[in-house]
């Protein structure tokens, strides 16, 4: 099978079936990404580090834009649907986005998720765990922010940076 010739798309899964669809995908031979985060997580009587999912809701999948892969894929434990724009036909993710949020989550940074940035310059990181990441810059805080947009999800995530880290695209 040809990589050039599959894209990325997202899934909608089930309310708290993120790892369960990302499983049973991966065990039919489908690539996915699941962003998640770990975090702490408090009860009365212990404290326990817990995998959560960066975008609940949401995984990722690299396949075939043919009718066959997608409903191989809807078939799965879980799997809701295709985020599309046009009902019916699932809208490509860029590739350039996934990688780019691929090593925003595995540089170890605390990341920090919006629902909606103000779009700002475009930049690229030039050095560090996130060298070659694309996205956008923002300021919070009086602090810099480079941040990933997943356009189709209606979500940004983002990690505090140093501007002399980052060229304008």
């Amino acid at each position: 099978m040809n990589d050039t010739t599959k894209n990325w798309y997202a899934l909608y899964v089930k309310s708290r079936h993120e790892f369960v669809a990302f499983g049973g995908l991966i065990r039919k031979g489908t690539e996915a990404f699941l962003p998640s985060i770990k975090r702490f997580r408090q009860w009365k009587d212990r404290r326990k580090l817990v995998e959560f999912p960066l975008f609940p809701g949401y995984l990722f999948v690299h396949i075939q834009p043919n009718p066959e892969e997608f409903l191989n894929v809807l078939k799965s434990g879980g799997v809701v649907s295709f985020v599309s724009l046009t009902p019916g036909y699932p809208t490509p993710v860029p590739f350039s986005e996934v990688t780019s949020l691929k090593l925003m989550v595995e540089s170890g940074k605390e990341l920090n998720i919006y629902s909606s940035l103000e779009e700002g310059s475009s930049v690229r990181v030039k050095r560090g765990p996130l060298k070659s990441a694309e996205g956008i810059l923002t300021q919070k805080d009086n602090q810099y922010m480079f941040s990933v947009n997943i356009k189709l999800l209606g979500r940004s995530i983002g990690v505090k940076i140093h501007a002399d880290d980052l060229e304008v695209i």
